[in-house]
C-alpha cells in the first residue's frame, strides 16, 4: 500500500511540474508576441513617438504615445539602457524634450522562481523519471530473488480459533490426533520414554469430511505455530522452484519449533515418481525428493510435525507413506448418524433455531452427508428462514433445505404441459410402490412432482440405519427400485420416455460392479475383471486393462443384461400386481404435486421390513 501512494505522489508531482513548465511557456509566448528591435526603439525616441520605458533585468515595455499598446524589446543586460540608447543615436535631449519617462523593476521573485524552474526542473523530471525506473527494477528483482521463498502461511496458536470441540463426528480421528497434540506440548515425557516423535500425520477422507478443520484443530489445542500451504503452491514452471520452497518452508518452521506444517492436497506433489512427463527433471519429482529429504533426511533433531491431507492416498509415492515419514494414517470417514447429528449441534449453535427442531429426525434423513453437506444444509435453511420473514429456523426449512443440496432448488416456474405431468406422476408413483413392495429398499419419505434441478420429479427414501455394507439382495433390490419409473411408464402408457436415462445409467452401473467388481454373477463365480488404468500425472482412469477373453466378454455382458431384464421385469411384476395403489398415488400427485411419508402409508399401507436404499430421481 506504502509503494502505491509513493508512485501515485511521484505521478501528481510530475504531472503539476509539465502543467507550470506548459503554462509558463505559454505566458512567455503570449508576452513576447509584439516585440520590437531594440534599434527601431532607438528611432521611435529619436522620432518622438515613446511615451513610457519599463526595464524588467533585460526587458523593456514600451508604451507609444499613439496607443495604448505595451509592445516589448530586450536590451544588452551587461550595459545600462541609457549608454545603449546613446550608443545608438539617441541624445540625452531627445529623452529630455519629449519627458520620456525610464522606469527601472526590481525583478520579482516569483519571476526569478518560475524563470530558474524553466530551465532546472526538466533535468529534476529527468533525474526522477531514472529514479523511479531505478526503484521498480529493484522490486522486481527482489520479486526474482524471492521466487524461491516458500508461500506458506503462518498463523500462531496463541488465540486459536479452532479446537477439537468444533469438531464433531470423528471422535477414533481426534483419538489419534491427541497424541500429536501431547507431543507438541510436552515432547520430554516421550523422548524420557525412548519414544521418537512421529514425523507425519496422514489425513485421508472423502471431500468435505473436515481435513483441513482437523489439522486447524489440532494447531489450536497444540499451540504451537502453524504454517500452512497448499501441494500446488510447491510446483511452478521452472525446474527447481519447487524444492527450493520445500526447503525454505522446513528452515522457517525449524526456526519456530516446536511447529506444525500443513500441507494441503498433497496429492498434488506427492504423486508416484515415474509415471510423469520429463523424465527425472520433472519439476514435481523434484520438489517430491526435496520433501522427502526434508522428512526423514541427516537433520532428525528437530520439533517439526507435518500434517498432509488427500483424498487420493492410492497414488501417492510409497517412499512418502513408509514409516519415519507419514508415520500415521487417519482416517475421516463419512459420519454415521450419531456423527452427524453431532455436527449438527455444532454448526446451530449460535444460530437462532426452534426449540421444536429434531436433529436426530435431520441426521437420520442425510445418509452420506459429510460435514461440508451439513454445514451448507444448515447454511441452506438459515436462508430459507430469512426468505420466509421468519426470526427462528423450524424444522420445515431443514427438510426443505436437505431436498435443496440432494436435487437443487424447486424449479416453479418450468412450464409442463397436463401429458407431461401425467407421466411423471406415475414415474414417481411407480418409484414408491416399488420401495415399499420389497422388503429390502427403505421407508419413503417425500414424493415430488415439481422440478428440482435437472430432475422433473424426485422420490426420496431414507434407510432406518446406517449400513456400511450391501448384500446382494439390497442391491438388486436397489435396481428394481430404479427401474420403478421407467416400468411404470410402459405398464400405464404401453410407451416409453427419456425420463428414466439417469435411472438406466445408474442401474447398469450397478449391474456392472456386480459382476465385474463384486463377484456377484452367479455365471461368473467370485471373480473380478479387468484392471482399472490411470495417469498417475493426471489423476484420472483413462482405461481398463481386460486380462480377460472374447469368450469372457461376452459372458459379462450377457450376466449385466440378464442382470438388469431381471430387475426390470420384477418392477413390472410389482406395479401390475399393486396397479390400484398406483393409480391412487399418480392421481394423488397431480392433485397436490407432493406426497410427504404419512400421506403416503395412508395411500399404500404395505407392511414392509426396511433396511438401506438411495434417493430416486428422474
Amino acid at each position: 500500500m506504502k509503494s502505491r501512494n509513493q508512485s501515485f505522489i511521484i505521478y501528481i508531482l510530475l504531472f503539476t511540474a509539465i502543467i507550470a513548465m506548459v503554462f509558463f511557456s505559454v505566458n512567455q509566448q503570449s508576452a513576447g508576441s509584439d516585440i520590437i528591435p531594440f534599434n527601431k526603439l532607438a528611432t521611435d525616441i529619436r522620432e518622438g513617438r515613446v511615451k513610457s520605458i519599463i526595464e524588467n533585468e533585460s526587458r523593456l515595455e514600451i508604451t507609444y504615445k499613439d496607443s495604448d499598446a505595451i509592445k516589448t524589446s530586450t536590451k544588452d543586460p551587461n550595459s545600462p539602457l541609457i549608454d545603449q540608447l546613446l550608443g545608438l543615436g539617441v541624445t540625452p535631449e531627445d529623452l529630455a524634450a519629449e519627458n520620456i519617462s525610464v522606469e527601472i523593476k526590481l525583478p520579482s521573485p516569483l519571476l526569478v522562481i518560475v524563470s530558474l524552474a524553466s530551465y532546472i526542473l526538466p533535468f529534476i523530471i529527468l533525474i526522477g523519471l531514472f529514479f523511479f525506473i531505478f526503484r521498480q527494477a529493484q522490486g522486481s528483482n527482489n520479486a526474482a530473488m524471492s521466487f524461491g521463498k516458500s508461500k506458506a502461511r503462518m498463523f500462531t496458536g496463541d488465540h486459536p480459533t479452532v479446537t477439537f470441540d468444533d469438531v464433531a463426528g470423528v471422535d477414533e480421528s481426534k483419538e489419534e490426533l491427541q497424541e500429536i497434540v501431547e507431543f507438541l506440548r510436552e515432547p520430554q515425557k516421550f523422548i524420557a520414554l525412548g519414544a521418537r516423535i512421529p514425523k507425519g500425520v496422514l489425513l485421508v477422507g472423502a471431500p468435505g469430511t473436515g481435513k483441513t478443520l482437523m489439522a486447524k484443530a489440532v494447531s489450536g489445542e497444540a499451540g504451537v505455530p502453524f504454517f500452512s500451504i497448499s501441494g500446488s503452491e510447491f510446483v511452478e514452471m521452472f525446474v527447481g522452484v519447487g524444492a527450493s520452497r520445500v526447503r525454505d518452508l522446513f528452515e522457517q518452521a525449524k526456526r519456530h519449533s516446536p511447529a506444525l506444517v500443513f500441507v494441503d492436497e498433497i496429492d498434488a506433489v506427492g504423486r508416484h515418481r515415474g509415471a510423469g512427463l520429463g523424465g527425472s527433471h520433472d519439476e514435481r519429482e523434484q520438489t517430491l525428493n526435496q520433501l522427502l529429504v526434508e522428512m526423514d533426511g541427516f537433520d532428525t533433531d528437530t520439533n517439526v510435525i507435518i500434517i498432509a491431507a488427500t483424498n487420493r492416498p492410492d497414488i501417492l509415492d510409497p517412499a512418502l507413506l513408509r514409516p519415519g515419514r507419514f508415520d500415521r494414517r487417519v482416517v475421516l470417514d463419512r459420519p454415521d448418524i450419531k456423527g452427524r447429528e453431532e455436527i449438527l449441534e455444532v454448526h446451530v449453535k449460535g444460530k437462532p433455531v426452534s426449540p421444536d427442531v429434531d436433529l436426530h429426525d435431520i441426521a437420520r434423513s442425510t445418509p452420506g452427508f459429510v460435514g461440508a453437506d451439513i454445514e451448507n444444509l444448515v447454511n441452506e435453511a438459515a436462508i430459507l428462514a430469512a426468505r420466509r420473514e421468519k426470526k427462528v429456523i423450524e424444522q420445515p426449512e431443514f427438510m426443505e433445505a436437505i431436498e435443496r443440496v440432494i436435487a437443487g432448488p424447486e424449479r416453479k416456474s418450468r412450464l409442463i404441459n397436463e401429458d407431461e405431468k401425467k407421466i411423471i406422476a406415475y414415474h414417481e408413483a411407480g418409484h414408491a410402490v416399488v420401495i415399499n413392495a420389497l422388503p429390502e429398499a427403505d421407508t419413503v419419505q417425500k414424493i415430488s412432482i415439481i422440478s428440482r434441478g435437472d430432475a422433473g420429479g424426485y422420490t426420496i427414501a431414507f434407510p432406518e440405519e446406517d449400513r456400511n455394507l450391501k448384500s446382494r439382495k439390497q442391491i438388486l433390490s436397489d435396481m428394481i427400485v430404479l427401474l420403478g419409473g421407467r416400468a411404470a411408464e410402459e405398464v400405464v402408457f404401453n410407451d416409453i420416455t427419456s425420463g428414466a436415462s439417469n435411472d438406466l445409467e445408474r442401474v447398469t452401473k450397478l449391474a456392472r460392479t456386480m459382476v465385474m467388481r463384486l463377484g456377484m454373477s452367479e455365471e461368473l463365480g467370485p471373480m473380478v475383471y479387468g484392471k482399472k488404468e490411470e495417469l498417475v500425472f493426471l489423476g484420472r482412469e483413462i482405461s481398463e486393462q481386460r486380462d480377460f477373453s472374447e469368450h469372457i466378454a461376452q459372458k459379462i455382458d450377457s450376466a449385466i443384461q440378464n442382470l438388469v431384464q431381471e430387475a426390470y421385469q420384477k418392477s413390472k411384476d410389482i406395479l401390475t400386481q399393486y396397479r390400484s395403489q398406483l393409480d391412487t398415488i399418480a392421481e394423488r400427485l397431480l392433485e397436490v404435486e407432493t406426497i410427504n411419508a404419512d400421506e403416503f402409508q395412508a395411500l399404500f399401507p404395505t407392511p414392509v421390513k426396511k433396511n438401506s436404499g438411495i434417493p430416486e430421481k428422474i
